[in-house]
């Protein structure tokens, strides 16, 4: 039973703000093709988190895999390497290659917006998956704990992975509208959500040594959420893609 109330806290965070998003696309997309966008997020999480042991195991050989999990944001050059490089970096060119990879070619992607609303849909199934294994690694957590973790969760990092996808998003759609140059858009909307994302991930750090922080985190994804917003009217304005190729 208690596994089963984890589970459903891991990933209660990412299907709320799918319903939230899926909500603001006025021109609905296949139910089949959010599923499979969502699982193929959920699928990176584990491959990020591999790159991420990897990385860190490759400066330190002889620590065991929990020694590394466990330091992953406490040893200052891991911290650096991991947190500030290798994680924002591997985690949002993996949720960008779920949509790459799925849905780019697809007929139903026929909307400047859709880009923005499938990055978004990856970005929440890798934090579904991310938020399980949070809770299922943590050792002695009771079901109260479970419950504001999963709160905490799905306001600030839940939220992170949805805002800085969809941030690449709007650049994806705008790289589709603009050929010409269509790389250097795309180069510009994947360096600004990893900077954000890292940013994130640098108060969070802070956050355990001084709350102070959580002001700054909190303004941060305010700004974060105020652009995407701004990006999704934005985009509902722009006439459907005519070639994305």
């Amino acid at each position: 039973m208690k596994i089963l109330l984890f589970a459903i806290l891991g990933i209660a965070p990412s299907l709320l703000w799918l319903l939230f998003y899926l909500h603001k696309d006025s021109h609905p997309e296949p139910k089949k093709t959010i599923l499979l966008v969502f699982l193929g997020g959920a699928l990176m999480g584990p491959v990020a988190l591999l790159l991420q042991v990897s990385a860190a195991s490759a400066f330190n050989p002889s620590a065991s895999w929990q020694t590394i999990l466990a330091s992953l944001s406490q040893n200052s050059y891991l911290f650096f390497l991991n947190v500030l490089a290798i994680a924002p970096i591997s985690e949002e060119l993996l949720k960008y290659l779920v949509v790459r990879w799925q849905v780019l070619k697809d007929p139903s992607f026929d909307e400047p917006l859709d880009a923005m609303i499938y990055l978004i849909v990856s970005a929440l199934g890798f934090a579904a998956t991310e938020n399980l294994l949070t809770l299922f690694l943590s050792q002695d957590l009771t079901i109260k704990m479970a419950f504001s973790q999963a709160l905490a969760r799905f306001l600030s990092a839940t939220f992170l992975h949805t805002l800085a996808s969809g941030t690449l998003g709007y650049f994806v759609a705008c790289s589709l509208l603009n050929l010409k140059h269509r790389s250097f858009i795309f180069l510009t909307g994947l360096s600004l959500a990893v900077i954000l994302h890292s940013l994130y991930n640098y108060l969070a750090w802070r956050f355990t040594t001084n709350d102070f922080f959580a002001l700054i985190i909190a303004f941060l994804l305010i700004a974060m959420a105020g652009l995407v917003n701004w990006q999704f009217r934005y985009l509902k304005k722009q006439l459907s893609i005519c070639k994305i190729r």
